[in-house]
């Protein structure tokens, strides 16, 4: 189908959906990299009128990628819920945005808004959000709610939970413990405790699960612990009878991207049951953990969708999304700014990114965290991590990444750090999962006010941790 607008005396011709939602994307550099993006502000605002036009069921007959090429194509369409989005099918993408932002004004918000989850396919929540602004997209973000659980609970209104990320450039064990141990003594670690390894190699990764495991257990903290190695390692680990909680792994929005990556759906669906087959959960059993981030298809090189036209990386990302809600994940980040400048340039293309995947990911029903980070080679800096870090604890973000110092010394990229997080707790109100809390509280370290109380060397705990 061909698209149409004219403004100005000019008309303004795209030749499918694909090219509209790439035109219509705010600014990018991964976009302009793929050559999907707007040539100029007015084609871009043109794409934008035409977008806003666009009824919800046309994505449900143009797919951007074919159906019968990629199976996320056939995931998202086949797995379509059409008894939920019958109260919305007669919108267009502008009416979404308008019914999106009345219901999340009015009462009720977060029932009406889990309902129709099923019914919205990624593409359609990728479209709205190109029409949206920033305070919007944190809106409708704030009033949805996606709550998880394993031994804690994860996306309950009034908190913000944290990854408690560990990582060191050996995997050297006591390096990691302090780590650990420094985030736990500042009231990190309720999301779950999560190791990026430098080695794949599948003893150091049992040596690292058996390290977080310990801690757990021997200082009865309700969290969970993950190594985060590829899913074929875990699922051996699994089998070997290692101590696993989370099964891990990296997702993108296509069939090629993810073949990039190593998976298919299929064995992502072995990973879950393996994990499931533990009963290792408390108050549940979601037991995936998946990360995402704009740009993983185009630098993949598997971003071309429906005529061999470049996706844009936003729609992609979201389509991520839907592979995630299939394995009813207990965890989904996007990495926002950690692939680079070549995707995204700079701060403010990091902040529209950051608040973009989060609303997506929970307008789809996803546990959604950001990892609120950016290369050191991109033209962004800690004010801009600062700024998406409260415009996210606004939007109601299920959990943040806690790096020791903000300075990830093993994947070398800045993050944020455990202070961050009890930055964005006080500003907010906002506090930590409930089981960690009532964790806190018990080995003395939680505060009157729900901080964290300034550490006196003669706390039992921090003894017995040392």
């Amino acid at each position: 189908m061909r698209y149409t607008h004219r403004a100005r005396g000019r008309t303004y011709a795209f030749s499918s959906l694909v090219e509209v939602l790439g035109r219509a994307s705010p600014l990018r550099s991964g976009d302009v990299l793929a050559g999907s993006a707007a040539e100029s502000g007015a084609e871009r605002a043109a794409a934008q009128w035409v977008l806003a036009d666009v009824p919800l069921t046309t994505f449900l007959e143009e797919p951007v990628v074919p159906y019968e090429d990629d199976e996320v194509t056939r995931l998202i369409l086949d797995g379509h819920d059409a008894l939920a989005f019958a109260p919305l099918r007669h919108l267009t993408v502008g009416g979404l945005r308008e019914w999106l932002l009345a219901t999340a004004a009015g009462p009720g918000a977060a029932a009406a808004l889990a309902a129709a989850a099923p019914g919205l396919t990624p593409e359609m929540g990728a479209a709205v959000s190109k029409l949206m602004r920033n305070q919007e997209l944190i809106a409708v973000g704030a009033a949805t709610e996606v709550v998880t659980g394993f031994r804690s609970t994860i996306g309950l209104a009034g908190r913000l939970a944290t990854r408690l990320q560990p990582n060191h450039p050996t995997d050297d064990p006591a390096g990691v413990a302090a780590a650990v141990l420094d985030g736990l003594l500042l009231g990190c670690g309720d999301a779950v405790i999560g190791i990026n390894p430098a080695s794949d190699n599948p003893e150091t990764v049992a040596r690292l699960l058996r390290l977080l495991d310990e801690v757990r257990r021997r200082y009865e903290i309700p969290t969970q612990s993950c190594v985060l190695t590829h899913v074929t390692t875990t699922i051996d680990l699994i089998a070997a009878g290692e101590p696993v909680d989370l099964v891990f792994q990296s997702i993108a929005g296509t069939q090629a991207a993810n073949a990039g990556f190593g998976v298919d759906l299929a064995v992502l669906a072995e990973g879950r049951d393996a994990a499931l087959s533990l009963g290792r959960g408390e108050v549940g059993e979601q037991v995936m953990y998946f990360e995402t981030g704009q740009g993983s298809a185009l630098s993949a090189g598997a971003h071309h969708g429906t005529g061999g036209l470049p996706v844009d990386q936003q729609t992609l990302e979201a389509r991520a999304y839907a592979v995630a809600r299939a394995f009813d994940p207990f965890l989904v980040n996007t990495v926002v700014g950690f692939i680079g400048p070549e995707y995204l340039y700079d701060g403010k293309q990091i902040i529209r990114a950051g608040l973009e995947d989060h609303f997506c990911g929970k307008l789809l029903g996803v546990p959604m965290g950001v990892d609120v980070c950016y290369t050191n080679h991109a033209e962004a800096d800690s004010d801009d991590t600062d700024t998406l870090l409260t415009l996210l604890t606004a939007a109601g973000c299920s959990f943040i990444i806690a790096v020791p110092g903000s300075d990830d010394v093993m994947l070398g990229y800045q993050s944020t750090s455990f202070h961050d997080a009890l930055y964005a707790r006080r500003i907010s109100g906002k506090r930590p999962a409930p089981e960690f809390e009532a964790w806190l509280d018990r080995v003395g370290l939680l505060a009157d006010d729900g901080g964290i109380r300034p550490v006196d060397p003669a706390l039992s705990v921090l003894r017995e941790l040392v």
